[in-house]
């Protein structure tokens, strides 16, 4: 069985919930409500706020903030810089954690380097999400979307190629339900 690694730099707050085989890398914080499953690995300045769930075999490249109200289920990968939000409305001056929309990140989903995911959206299983996108809408299972607003530019297999119109996978031959 794999060890957990947290670096000394990290901050893990007592009752943080951290699975075996995570890796938890330089100025890290990881707030006490937070449960992370086996075998991820949280890159470099990343910030995992109260109440989050991270799945089994996540990767959380550097500088990602996951805010409260947001799930990632297992295998999801965030590219580095990508922004989760929480509240739709922000004010400086005006507290709405009351507020907070959800955000589910299904499994296998990938989200590209720089994208920003609007809050209140599902990324479907095995979807992925193109740098720099902005996501304000659910995103279906498999679905390929990129651009500011996201839009569909096809779809992709659990292995990450390009399906065809058949949605038979043009690297892995794999043929790729949508539900």
């Amino acid at each position: 069985m794999k060890e957990r690694f947290i670096h000394e730099s990290a901050y893990v707050d007592e009752g943080a919930e951290i699975g075996q085989g995570t890796r938890i890398w330089h100025f890290c914080h990881v707030f006490s409500s937070v449960r992370i499953k086996e075998d991820c690995t949280i890159g470099q300045n990343v910030m995992i706020g109260p109440e989050v769930e991270i799945g089994r075999g996540c990767k959380i490249q550097n500088n990602v903030s996951v805010y409260k109200g947001v799930t990632l289920e297992d295998y999801v990968f965030c590219g580095p810089s990508m922004v989760f939000t929480n509240i739709y409305n922000p004010r400086a001056n005006i507290n709405r954690m009351d507020q907070v929309r959800p955000t589910l990140v299904r499994k296998g989903a990938t989200l590209g380097a720089n994208c920003t995911i609007i809050c209140g959206n599902t990324i479907g299983r095995w979807a992925m999400v193109g740098a720099g996108s902005v996501v304000n809408r659910d995103v279906a299972d498999h679905e390929l979307v990129a651009g500011n607003p996201c839009r569909r530019i096809g779809w992709v297999c659990e292995c990450g190629g390009r399906l065809d119109d058949d949605f038979r996978c043009k690297e892995c031959g794999k043929f790729c339900k949508r539900d």
